[in-house]
Parts: structure tokens; C-alpha cells; sequence
């Protein structure tokens, strides 16, 4: 079997990711955070090292290969393809991506007999800075946020499964109010 972890947008809105069934709870531990700015100005969820490690989320894919998953995976994210090797982590049980997270995945997965893991490996960053922006940083980019951006930006913080209880989310839910309404 062939799976993506998740731990923000995927578990609520997979696209045209080929998931089978529902979102497994008991993905590996992993140091996710609100770190990342994107496009639209909200602020996701990324693998940041140094993060407290959270239970992640994991569903099958209908894929026939890892190199497939791969594909899907960068399609639902929109990452091109020939920025795959950059923006998609894997692991298989013979080789896996040089993201840091991979050894940690790699366990859970061969504990579980997995034949591949896939999951979005997009780098922590605020404005045009590539880095891990500060909790009060989010805060206040957030807070400056208005109209649709804002709304967006709400949204995504809210539905972002329960369990990724993160530092950065408790700073967002104290300051903004902004608490979980998701399923899972």
C-alpha cells in the first residue's frame, strides 16, 4: 500500500488527490507548524525542524506506483513537476527523499509493511523570506489579514485537524479566537 500523510488542507479538501477511504489519526510525529505564507496570504502548515512533533494523518492512495503518488501529490499542491524532488518528500523501503523528516517516516512506515509514504515537503516562509517566522509574526501577519484573505486565512487555521495542537496554533486561538471547527 501506497499512502500520504497530512496535516493541514489535504484532510479537508483533497482535489484530485486519488485518496482511498477515510484519514487515518495515527500518522508518524512529526514538527509541523503554521509557518508558511502562501499565495493567498493564509498561513499553512509545513514540517518545520525544531517544532514540536504532532500525530499526523495518513490515507491510502490509488496509485500503482510511488512515482505516481508523487505526481498526484504534486498536482493536488500544484508544484511543477521539476520541482518534485524539492517539494515532495517519499520513502520506500529501499531509498527515500533526503528531506529530514524521512528517517522518522520511514520507521512508522516500515512498521506498517508500507510500500511508499508521500507527503508535502514545502519549506517555512513569510513574506519572500525562506524561514521560520517567529509565532508573533504569524499573529500579526494574520490579524492584519481583511476581507476574502482574511476569511481564507480563518478557515484554514479552523479546519486544520484537532490534533495538530500546535505552539503556534494556541498563540493564533488566544489571539484571534480562531478555534478548531473541523471534523477530525
Amino acid at each position: 500500500m501506497i499512502v500520504s500523510l497530512g496535516w493541514g488542507s489535504l484532510i479537508w479538501c483533497q482535489k484530485t488527490l486519488p485518496v482511498i477511504g477515510t484519514w487515518q489519526l495515527d500518522g508518524p510525529g512529526l514538527p509541523v507548524e503554521f509557518a508558511r505564507e502562501s499565495r493567498d496570504k493564509r498561513i499553512t502548515l509545513v514540517i518545520c525542524d525544531g517544532a514540536l512533533a504532532v500525530k499526523t494523518l495518513w490515507a491510502a492512495l490509488d496509485v500503482p506506483t510511488l512515482d505516481a503518488a508523487k505526481q498526484a501529490l504534486a498536482a493536488r499542491e500544484g508544484v511543477k513537476r521539476v520541482n518534485i524532488e524539492h517539494c515532495i518528500g517519499w520513502w520506500s523501503p529501499t531509498a527515500a527523499s533526503e528531506h529530514s523528516s524521512a528517517p522518522t517516516i520511514g520507521q512508522w512506515a516500515s512498521e506498517r509493511r508500507l510500500e511508499g509514504v508521500v507527503w508535502t515537503a514545502l519549506k517555512p516562509k513569510i513574506g519572500g523570506d525562506y524561514r521560520i517566522p517567529q509565532r508573533d509574526e504569524v499573529i500579526q501577519h494574520l490579524s492584519q489579514l481583511q476581507g476574502v484573505e482574511r476569511d481564507i486565512a480563518e478557515e484554514y487555521v479552523r479546519l486544520a485537524p484537532r490534533q495538530i495542537a500546535t505552539r503556534y496554533r494556541t498563540g493564533i486561538e488566544d489571539a484571534l479566537g480562531w478555534t478548531a471547527s473541523g471534523l477530525i
